[in-house]
Order: C-alpha cells, then structure tokens, then sequence
C-alpha cells in the first residue's frame, strides 16, 4: 500500500475505525492502516440502559466506567468523547476511513462497497432477510455519518464473500417461486473470517491461495465450515438464515424439516416459538442441559455427565460429516484451519474432528495441538491443519483502505 504523493518507501499512516453495531450495544476497533497496528477497542453495552457499561483498552491501559447511554448516537459521541481525552487521537481530524460490518447483503453486493444514500436505500431493503441485523448496522453507519460527515465509510457483508458459489450449492429443492420472488436461497455467513482466515492462511504457507483448497471451520457459539477452492467459496454450511449447517451453542443445525410442523401440533407453538426453539434453547445447551458455552460443557463430560458427553461427540460429528462432503466437492483438501472461540482455543474439539481421518493424508500432532501452534498437522501428513485467529476488524479496515481511500488521487491502495 503505497502513497503515490510520499517518496518511494514511505508509508503513509491511516486512522480506520472497525465499527459492529448490535442491537444494544456497539464493538469497536480503531487501526493504524496498512500496518494493521491496534490502536485501541472497546465496546459499549447496555445502550438504551441507565447503567450502559464503556470498556476501552489501548495498549496495556484499560478504562471502564457505567453510565446512562439512551441511544447509537449518545453512544458513538461518547466513544469519540474518549478516544480524544485519553489521547488515543487529537481530533476527529485524525479518523480517515470507517468501516461497518452489515449482516446481509443479499444478491446485491459481491463485495464491500463505499456508503451511499443508493447503498443505504439497498441495505435497508435487503433488512427483511436479517430483520434482526441489518436495521441496527444501518443505524450505526447513520449515526457515524452524521457525527463524521466528512470521511468515508464502507459497509461490508458477512454475506459478500460467499457470492461466488454457484447455483448447485445455493437453491433449495423448494419451488422455483421461492427463489425467484422471495430470494430464499443459500447465502451464508461468517464470510469477512473466512476470507481473512484463507488469505492469512495462504500467506504463512508461502503459496498463493489460488493454488489452496481449503476447509475453514469457524467454530464458536455460531459455527461455519467454507470449503474455499482457489481463493472463492465454493461451498458453506450457513444458508438462508445462519441458523442451518452445524450444531451451534444454541442452534440445532440442519435438522429433519418435518419436525417443526410435528412439534407445532403437539405443543401448539407459533413460528416465532419454534423460531427461538431453534436458535435459542438447541446445540450443545439443547443437548447437555447444562450451556451453550464449550467450556462449560467440557467440564462437565469430564465430570461424568453423559449428555455434554454425547453433546460434544454430536458437534465433532457434524462437522465431520460436513468436512468430508467438502472434501468431495473440492476433489481433495491442500488444508484444513479451524479459528473462531472454540476453533482458536480448543484442542480437544480440534483434535475429535480431525480423529481418525489418515486415510485422507490428515493427522494432528497432539503436543502441537495442546499448546496450539499454527500448525499441528503431524509430520509425515499430506494435509496442513492450521490454528489462525481470526481477525474481523482488520479486514473491514483492508475494505476501507481497498474502496474508500483507493478513490482519491492521493492513494493508490492495492487490494
């Protein structure tokens, strides 16, 4: 990334703010680009709540206070507030680039794009496919728009980078007017991880990521597999909601269809009841009665319950079985790379999905795997197995330097 108006070598600084807006609260991320050097991040939760909760660190501080935030723009003013008095920046001057994780982006948008009022007006469209997501991205982008008029922001899609796969993977055998007029279809999530996580992967085996095909389990409380071939998705286990695929913490994966109705009968539930059946109170807290978090269900197989036993075996199953059918697909597998909270910093789930698994040239090394070493693949095996943290608010921060700054005359940022 080279600033066309320094000498030759320099590197010109860029300020970029990694933005993820919920519902009540907001994540934030402030980079120094194209290094990619953390400035700070926080978040602020609790929004609309007298005792909202401001976590900020920068380098080895860290500052916490509670305090009333009504609203997006009380909360965005105060995290500005604070990166000017703890002198993290001297101005807004000094903030050139933000970029906004959107949920879903539909059909419309194959990549991130500059924010736009035409940008805007099909984001908010696309908001009856995440309902729950996208008006609450949309509101934070609005609210930086105001409070930062001046700098350019870039919306980027979870749902962007799967856009590459054809039609085999994406259309349900459901009628064809399903598709056509509602766009119910695989869409699937989790993509800026996966994207970041195959490229950083590519870049740490020293081989071009058109040459790799990869199977990428992003694995936390939500949990994707992408099967990546020569740097595009070809295939993910996410569809039209990210409720399909794997086991989850909460949510079920793909079950049998039919069941839904069957339950509806039985115990005359609505479909917002079945809705959060699914989502809410399935996987792994479904199964083990006793949570949704991977670590407390560990404990608890090694306590001898044999529910979180049977819950553990069932999400190691489950990926599995989605591995191999990727493996299929793809004619073969270059590398397999687990990141996200479970995948990151669990050796046992790591190490019952990749079990018995030689004949495919794929075998850990247990003491690698134990202090998890960004390859564990066992010596002798064909297949590289990789553990990358994955790092969403830098690739949102890439995006903006990628679209936004690229724009003007002053840079000439490669992609």
């Amino acid at each position: 990334t080279v600033c066309l108006s320094e000498p030759k070598g320099i590197f010109m600084s860029h300020k970029i703010m990694a933005i993820n807006a919920g519902s009540s609260s907001l994540k934030f991320q402030l980079l120094d680009m194209p290094q990619g050097d953390l400035l700070c991040q926080g978040l602020i939760e609790r929004i609309g709540l007298p005792d909202a909760r401001i976590t900020l660190k920068a380098q080895d501080q860290k500052w916490q206070q509670t305090t009333p935030v009504a609203d997006h723009r009380e909360a965005v003013t105060l995290l500005l507030e604070m990166l000017i008095s703890h002198g993290i920046i001297t101005s807004l001057q000094d903030i050139e680039g933000v970029g906004h994780r959107v949920a879903h982006g539909g059909e419309s948008f194959k990549d991130s794009v500059r924010v736009t009022d035409e940008s805007l007006a099909e984001i908010e469209r696309l908001a009856e496919l995440a309902p729950l997501h996208n008006p609450v991205n949309l509101l934070g982008i609005n609210v930086f728009r105001q409070l930062l008029p001046d700098v350019p922001s870039v919306a980027v899609f979870d749902t962007a980078f799967h856009q590459t796969l054809e039609e085999p993977a994406y259309i349900y055998p459901l009628p064809w007017r399903y598709y056509a007029e509602f766009g119910i279809r695989r869409y699937g999530f989790h993509g800026t991880s996966h994207k970041y996580v195959s490229a950083t992967l590519a870049e740490r085996l020293g081989v071009p990521l058109s040459a790799l095909r990869v199977v990428c389990c992003h694995l936390g409380n939500g949990s994707s597999i992408c099967a990546i071939k020569g740097g595009k998705s070809v295939n993910t286990s996410m569809g039209f909601t990210p409720q399909s695929g794997v086991m989850m913490g909460t949510r079920s994966g793909d079950i049998d269809p039919s069941i839904l109705p069957w339950v509806a009968q039985r115990e005359g539930k609505t479909p917002q009841q079945l809705n959060h059946l699914l989502n809410n109170e399935s996987g792994l807290l479904g199964v083990s009665g006793v949570s949704h978090d991977y670590r407390d269900v560990e404990q608890a197989a090694d306590a001898g319950n044999p529910r979180a036993t049977l819950a553990l075996s069932l999400f190691a199953e489950r990926i599995r079985a989605t591995i191999g059918s990727y493996i299929m697909q793809m004619g073969g597998l270059d590398a397999l790379v687990f990141t996200g909270g479970i995948g990151e910093n669990s050796a046992r789930a790591r190490a019952a999905i990749c079990q018995n698994l030689h004949f495919l040239g794929l075998a850990i090394d247990e003491e690698k795997n134990q202090r998890n070493a960004t390859f564990i693949q066992a010596e002798n095996a064909i297949v590289k197995v990789a553990v990358i943290n994955t790092n969403e608010e830098l690739m949102i921060a890439q995006d903006v330097m990628r679209i936004a700054l690229a724009e003007s005359e002053t840079f000439a940022v490669s992609a």
